[in-house]
C-alpha cells in the first residue's frame, strides 16, 4: 500500500531500556528520511500511527534490562499489545528491521523467520552466547546475494560492531535450518576473514557468539522484514572504524561508514515502492 509523502518516514521505539534510538534516527536522518523516535507505551496506546511510517526499526539496548531472556519481555509486548497492527503493517509491504535487542524481540514474538502466516515461536530464538560472555568487538560478515533481503541488496562483505551476551541462534531443529537456506533467508552470516567463509559454530572470535550456521541475519520470505545481531548504526562514519588512524595514514579510509548501505537499501525501497507523489 502507497501513502502520500514527500519522503520516507521511519518510526523508532524507545523506552524501557532500549539505548540506541539517537544513532538509528540520525543514520536514516543522514539519507533524507523522517526518523521519529516514541516511546513504545505510546505506540501500543495508539497503534494507528504505524500507517503514518514505511519502516519500523526496533534497535538494540538493554530492554527491561534483559529480565527472563534478552527481548523476551519486549517480544511479549509486541505479541500481545501489538499483533494486529504489526501483522497490518508488515502486510501491507513496509519494511521492518531489528538490531541487537530488537533482533531478539521480534525472533521471540514470532514475527521472523516468518515461515507460517501465523506468528509462531517454535522455530528459534536466541540465547547465551557460547563463550559464556558478553561480546564487545568487532566482526567481519558476508552476504548472502542470493537472498532476496531489500536491506542486504548489493552488499557483499561487511565490518560491523557486536555488543550482546545472548546473540546465539539456536534452531529448533535441522529441518529449520534447511528451510532457512532453501530460501535463502540466511542474509548475513559471520565471515572468517582468513578464509572468506562463513564461520562455523566454533570459529570463535569470528563467530563471536557460536550462532549456528554463522547466522548473523536473516529476513522473512518477502525480504522486508530483517533481523541482525551487528550494529550498522554504530558504523555511519569513517572515523567510527576502530582502526580508522591507521586507514587514513595509508589512504585507505571510506567516505562514510560501511553500515549505512543497511539504512540506504531501505530509503531507496520505500521511495520507489511505498510512497507517491
Amino acid at each position: 500500500m502507497k501513502t502520500r509523502a514527500n519522503k520516507p518516514r521511519v518510526l523508532i521505539p524507545s523506552g524501557q531500556g532500549l539505548n540506541c534510538e539517537e544513532e538509528t534516527a540520525y543514520g536514516y536522518r543522514m539519507l533524507g528520511a523522517e526518523a521519529d523516535i516514541i516511546h513504545i507505551n505510546d505506540v501500543i496506546e495508539k497503534p494507528g500511527m504505524l500507517d503514518n511510517y514505511q519502516i519500523l526499526a526496533f534497535v538494540g539496548g538493554f530492554s527491561d534490562g534483559d529480565h527472563i531472556a534478552s527481548g523476551k519481555i519486549q517480544a511479549n509486548r509486541l505479541r500481545y499489545r501489538l499483533e494486529e497492527p504489526l501483522s497490518k503493517f508488515i502486510s501491507d509491504g513496509k519494511l521492518v528491521i531489528g538490531v541487537c535487542n530488537g533482533f531478539q524481540a521480534i525472533v521471540k514474538a514470532g514475527i521472523l523467520p516468518g515461515f507460517d502466516k501465523e506468528n509462531s515461536t517454535d522455530s528459534m530464538t536466541l540465547t547465551y552466547n557460547d563463550s559464556g560472555k558478553f561480546e564487545d568487538r568487532w566482526i567481519h560478515l558476508i552476504a548472502n546475494r542470493k537472498s532476496n533481503c531489500i536491506w542486504t541488496k548489493g552488499i557483499d562483505k561487511l565490518y560491523l560492531p557486536v555488543r550482546h551476551g545472548e546473540g546465539k541462534v539456536r534452531l529448533a531443529n535441522a529441518t529449520v535450518l534447511k528451510k532457512l537456506e532453501a530460501s535463502n533467508q540466511i542474509a548475513l552470516s559471520y565471515m572468517n576473514p582468513i578464509t572468506g567463509k562463513p564461520a562455523s559454530e566454533s570459529d570463535y572470535p569470528y563467530n563471536p557468539n557460536g550462532s549456528v550456521a554463522g547466522i548473523a541475519g536473516i529476513c522473512d520470505p518477502t525480504g522486508r522484514v530483517f533481523g541482525m545481531m551487528p550494529h550498522w548504526e554504530a558504523f555511519l562514519f569513517p572515523y567510527n572504524h576502530p582502526n580508522w588512524t591507521r586507514l587514513k595514514a595509508e589512504g585507505n579510509l571510506p567516505k562514510q561508514g560501511m553500515g549505512i548501505k543497511i539504512a540506504q537499501n531501505a530509503i531507496e525501497y520505500a521511495k520507489e515502492n511505498l510512497l507517491q507523489e
